[in-house]
Parts: C-alpha cells; sequence; structure tokens
C-alpha cells in the first residue's frame, strides 16, 4: 500500500501530513497568502522534505473551508475530499485511541463533533476560538501574533482580571471552588497590565470553549473531551482544562497530533472508504 495524503486547507495556513500502514509521519504546516498558494506550497515542501515520489502516492485526500478552492487533480495525483466534521472525528478517535468523545476544533471558531464509534455528527459550536483572540488581542493589546500574546500572558495573574468565587464568598459555594471563575474580567482594572489582559483573554477564551463542551454532553454518558485545532498549542492549555476537569468531573485530552488531527482525518477517510 502507498501513502495516503491528508491536507487541512485554511484560507492562509495548510497541514499536510502522510499515513502508510496506518502510521502517520511528517506532519508540516505552511502559511501563504491565499489557499491555492498554501496547498501547492505544503505539497511541495512535504514531497521534497519526505524524498517522496509522486508514484508512491495512492490518494490526495483535501478538506477544510480552502478545499472549496481546489476543483481538479493535484500533479495529476487521485485527489478527493473529505467532510470536514468527520474529518475532525475520525483524527481526534485515531490519535486519541477513544471511540465515545466528543471532538472539540478550536480553530478561528469552535466546532463540536460527537463520535460514538462510526457514528460521527456535528452537534453544534460556538463563534469563539482563534479568531475572537486574535481579534481582541488587536484592540486591546495592539498585536495579532497570538504567539506574542502567549508570551505575554506568561508573566499576568489572573486574579487582577476575573472575579473568582473566593472574591465574593467566603465559603466555597456547592460545586464551586474559591478559585472557579465568578465572572470572566469581571475584576479587571482600567489601567491593567498588557501581561494580565493578554492571561484574562487566553482564560476567557478557553474557558469558554471547556464550559460549552461540557455544556454539549448534558443528558449525555460523554466525559471525554478531545481538544484539535491550532489553539491546542497555547500554554495556558494545560492550566485551565485541569481547573475544568475538577469543576465538570470530565476529561479533556490534548494528542500528540492535536494540530493535525482533521488532516490526519481527511487521509484515514480515504483509506476507510477502501475497507
Amino acid at each position: 500500500m502507498g501513502i495516503v495524503i491528508g491536507i487541512d486547507v485554511g484560507i492562509s495556513t495548510t497541514k499536510i501530513v502522510g499515513i502508510r500502514e496506518m502510521k502517520v509521519f511528517s506532519p508540516l504546516r505552511i502559511s501563504a497568502i491565499d489557499p491555492v498558494t498554501s496547498l501547492y506550497g505544503a505539497f511541495g515542501k512535504y514531497l521534497h522534505d519526505n524524498k517522496i515520489d509522486l508514484k508512491d502516492i495512492d490518494c490526495v485526500m483535501l478538506t477544510g473551508v480552502g478545499s472549496a478552492y481546489i476543483d481538479k487533480p493535484i500533479y495529476g495525483l487521485p485527489t478527493h475530499k473529505a467532510d470536514e466534521f468527520v474529518a475532525d472525528g475520525l483524527g481526534a478517535r485515531f490519535e486519541s485511541k477513544l471511540d465515545h468523545i466528543i471532538v472539540v476544533s478550536m480553530g478561528t471558531g469552535t466546532s463540536l463533533v460527537r463520535c460514538d464509534g462510526d457514528d460521527i455528527r456535528h452537534i453544534g459550536g460556538i463563534g469563539i476560538g482563534g479568531g475572537t483572540l486574535a481579534g481582541l488581542s488587536r484592540v486591546l493589546l495592539k498585536t495579532s501574533d497570538i504567539k506574542q500574546v502567549a508570551a505575554l500572558a506568561m508573566n499576568g495573574d489572573i486574579k487582577n482580571i476575573n472575579l473568582l468565587i473566593g472574591d465574593i464568598s467566603a465559603n466555597p459555594l456547592p460545586g464551586l471552588p474559591m478559585n472557579a471563575t465568578a465572572s470572566l474580567f469581571g475584576n479587571a482594572a482600567a489601567d491593567a497590565s498588557k501581561e494580565d489582559i493578554a492571561l484574562g483573554l487566553i482564560h476567557m477564551v478557553l474557558q469558554s470553549i471547556g464550559s460549552a463542551s461540557v455544556l454539549s454532553a448534558l443528558n449525555s454518558d460523554v466525559r471525554e473531551f478531545v481538544l484539535i485545532g491550532n489553539m491546542t498549542l497555547l500554554p495556558q492549555c494545560r492550566d485551565v482544562f485541569p481547573l475544568l476537569e475538577r469543576l465538570y468531573n470530565v476529561h479533556f485530552r490534548i494528542p500528540k497530533y492535536s494540530e493535525f488531527c482533521t488532516a490526519i482525518g481527511a487521509a484515514l477517510f480515504h483509506l476507510k472508504s477502501k475497507q
């Protein structure tokens, strides 16, 4: 069996992986000014860096919003498209080794996909994600560079921004520990530092995503949430999601190739169709 290439085409960023003998190798991300340039740049670099000949490739599978701009075979190779939500589910399942999950795809916004074995369904989402963080950072911090925002946040103090249960109650409330958030940005001062604002923005976005994910599982027995997408790379995920786990008695998992799960799922979509 040859190599199946999975490509998640965004508007300006393309992620590409290869799967051979059910193993992922050499994930790659490329940014460019438009999806077509990004796609062909990523594909060419991937072939070059991994010394792959076109004859070694069985199929190229595309997914993502940018794939709508691609309507012909890539370099003459068999090229097909995978539903993005199905790709999210297949990739998250493969990487987490879990079958009964809600996949939380944290991109520009956030989509929620429920997986019950082979039953993969989009169940909703919220318009809060990396785009929210970039936009608010542009307004409040004069930058939309997420890496810069995350670096600033490393020196912030969330107590200077969020109002905590401990700020409004002398004792823990039922189900709410003293360090739980009572109000996002409820304690922010007019002269708050950039570091504190950056941390507050990241916590606001991540907590909103986490809480929405848990609410999406109400009246079900799902307790496992798999986080995928670029936002999983934020170092603050290591602080925010463990707190939510303890608060809601659930598990949030970030798999090894969380950033590339959708591209992985696109490749798996082809392999599944051949079974």
